[in-house]
């Protein structure tokens, strides 16, 4: 079982216009609504190659039992062990500009979480992490959780011998990177913030010595920046794609995430990362990816090794 962590769960609405004109009325021409935050689309991804995958984090009010409820009608979609909590689970908003192909993203906070609140989501966690063959720790943190949950976090996976990916961004990264996850998945700009450094190599060797056993970049368009004990990789899709970005990182980390629980190589995880990725951009939505791309792109990945990762 692949163990996927969403502490500020989401209801994803997406709506399509003809074109997005700022300071002006718009008629939406199509409307979808999933189940989202990070770990829900990461799950919904390995579910979809699968993988038996378990999904925790926060649900609640109105809006929390309409993700649940969209989360169980998912045919093999992952189980749901989300921790009910008395504030509304967030909304996220997608506007998708169907004459330009570009997306803009509106994201709620999410609720406020309670001392109780979180001890109960610690004792899910800490009964889920035996059967869990990974774990991915993914996206904000809510009001209320302390900034320090994801390094907490990395540190029970590790003691329970559970290799753990943190994705995530600011100073829950800074201080979960700290704690030394097994893999980091930022993408440039998170990177950026950590390390001061915009220079992708750079910033991502810096970002390893600051604790992390690999780090993989998300750099766009360019595919992926990978510092491992093994070297230096960079994966790359054949060619750039327009569509809706929202969700190709967390699908990348499924790919990574799927491609460890199956024992591959770094060659063929970075792979596998572009190549969901990719396909991700050419779906409508968060958490879906075109399965026919998927299959026709995976082996037109270039996937480069250099010798070291000093």
């Amino acid at each position: 079982m692949i163990l996927t962590v969403t502490l500020n769960t989401a209801l994803d609405l997406t709506y399509a216009v003809p074109a997005l004109v700022p300071r002006s009325s718009h008629r939406v021409t199509e409307v979808t609504e999933r189940p989202g935050g990070k770990g829900v689309n990461v799950a919904r991804v390995l579910s979809a190659l699968g993988h038996d995958t378990v999904v925790t984090g926060f649900a609640g009010g109105a809006t929390g039992a309409v993700v649940r409820r969209l989360l169980g009608a998912l045919p093999h979609g992952p189980a749901d062990a989300l921790v009910t909590v008395g504030g509304n689970t967030r909304r996220t908003l997608a506007v998708a500009d169907r004459s330009t192909g570009d997306t803009t993203q509106l994201n709620e906070p999410g609720p406020h979480i309670g001392a109780d609140e979180w001890a109960a989501f610690l004792r899910t966690y800490g009964e889920l992490l035996p059967g869990a063959e990974a774990v991915a720790l993914c996206g904000s943190l809510p009001p209320g959780i302390h900034v320090g949950a994801y390094a907490e976090l990395v540190r029970l996976a590790r003691s329970a011998g559970v290799p753990v990916l943190l994705d995530t961004d600011g100073e829950p990264l800074r201080r979960g990177i700290a704690a030394r996850p097994d893999l980091v998945k930022p993408n440039a700009d998170e990177l950026a913030r950590l390390t001061g450094a915009r220079e992708p190599l750079r910033a991502t060797r810096d970002a390893r010595r600051r604790g992390a056993h690999s780090v993989v970049a998300s750099l766009g368009a360019d595919g992926l920046l990978a510092v491992t004990p093994e070297g230096i990789w960079r994966a790359a899709p054949p060619s750039a794609v327009r569509g809706n970005p929202t969700g190709a990182g967390d699908s990348a980390v499924a790919g990574l995430l799927s491609a460890l629980a199956e024992g591959l190589g770094w060659q063929d995880r970075l792979a596998r990362a572009v190549a969901l990725s990719t396909a991700t951009v050419l779906a409508p939505a968060a958490g879906e990816f075109d399965r026919a791309a998927y299959e026709e792109l995976l082996p037109r990945v270039t996937v480069e090794q250099h010798a070291s990762a000093a």
